[in-house]
């Protein structure tokens, strides 16, 4: 087994570079020491189709995020606020729990800061027969060489890819250069594990999906970063195109996307997929911005 904590003993695993020793307790910009948290371990039916399937995808929610946007929909875990400690042998019963429980796929939430853990479950739970895919779920703000850790643990690249204009990744987002470092992580997540691949039921074994939601007010930004995805990787990943912002308490200082998207403006955003070829692609149809569509976080599975 490698040694993948020395990671965390100057740790640059994501863009911020915080240069801290998160094995001796130092916090970095997630809000994390080396101490593994999570707030919930649970079937989650709202991914994409070939991800949830009928029976669920089990979804592991990391507690803390190295991006922390202002709209954040999971925001009391992404603070750092509502967690569990556990130790690494819990991480991987829980794989095997989700696993009996007829998971889909083994579906890791925003486990940036944790990546060394997360190698280390995994590469015990294959020698005992984790046989299900691994998904990386993630807000696509990735340093290219921590994803190249990655490597061969990996089987499904769930990625975000949320900011064309740097403008909008300052302010919402605190990240001065979001963009550079999506294209380049992406481009290591298709260069691992290639085209899109399915089972016979048409659950995804392997690929790329990668995630974008819609912003009230930002409809071109979002035609740039699907008309980008489309020139650079055509059929070889997949774009989910999200309608489910839901504007919570703590986006009130930001007025200009205090509201629901509408449906033209969504609507626009498909469109424009559609007439520049886009054919590997998901939407979400109808009343999709809601609180329902936000898991209860209550320690459930943890």
């Amino acid at each position: 087994m490698g040694n993948y904590m020395d990671l965390l003993r100057d740790c640059t695993l994501c863009p911020r570079e915080c240069h801290v020793n998160r094995i001796e307790g130092e916090v970095g910009y997630c809000g994390e020491t080396s101490d593994l948290r999570l707030a919930r371990a649970s079937l989650h039916m709202w991914e994409e189709p070939c991800i949830s399937g009928e029976e669920g995808s089990g979804t592991v929610f990391f507690t803390g995020c190295t991006l922390r946007c202002v709209y954040c929909q999971n925001n009391i875990i992404a603070n750092g606020s509502f967690g569990k400690g556990i130790v690494n042998e819990r991480l991987l019963e829980i794989f095997f729990e989700l696993k009996d429980k007829g998971a889909q796929n083994i579906n890791l939430v925003t486990p940036t800061h944790f990546i060394p853990q997360i190698m280390m479950a995994l590469e015990i739970a294959k020698e005992k027969g984790l046989d299900m895919p691994i998904v990386y779920n993630t807000s696509g703000y990735e340093k290219k060489d921590s994803i190249k850790y990655l490597n061969g643990f990996i089987d499904i690249y769930l990625p975000d890819f949320k900011y064309y204009d740097e403008n909008l990744s300052k302010k919402y987002s605190n990240a001065y250069n979001y963009k550079d470092y999506a294209m380049e992580s992406i481009g290591e997540m298709v260069r691992q594990v290639g085209k899109p691949e399915f089972n016979e039921k048409g659950m995804m074994t392997k690929g790329v999906i990668v995630r974008h939601l819609v912003l009230p007010g930002f409809v071109e930004d979002s035609k740039k970063i699907i008309e980008y995805l489309h020139k650079t990787f055509g059929d070889d990943i997949y774009i989910s195109i999200m309608s489910q912002y839901t504007p919570l308490s703590h986006v009130n200082a930001f007025p200009e996307i205090n509201r629901k998207l509408r449906e033209d403006e969504y609507n626009s955003v498909v469109d424009f997929a559609i007439s520049i070829g886009v054919e590997n692609g998901f939407i979400q149809e109808g009343e999709s911005a809601q609180e329902s569509f936000i898991p209860p976080f209550n320690f459930e599975g943890v």
